[in-house]
C-alpha cells in the first residue's frame, strides 16, 4: 500500500512538472507575440497598425 501511495505521489509531481513546463512555454510564446505587436505599433501608422487594443 505504501509503495502504491509513493507511486501516486511521484506521478502527481511528474504531472505538475509537465504542466508548469508547458505553462512556461505558453508564457514565452505570448511574450514574443506581445513584443512583436508592440514593435509593430511604434511606427508612423501606430493607430492603424495594431492588432490589439490595450
Amino acid at each position: 500500500m505504501l509503495l502504491l501511495l509513493a507511486f501516486l505521489v511521484v506521478l502527481l509531481f511528474a504531472g505538475l512538472g509537465f504542466a508548469i513546463h508547458l505553462l512556461w512555454i505558453v508564457a514565452v510564446v505570448v511574450l514574443v507575440f506581445w513584443v512583436i505587436g508592440y514593435a509593430l505599433g511604434r511606427g508612423e501608422n501606430a493607430g492603424r497598425h495594431r492588432f490589439y487594443r490595450w
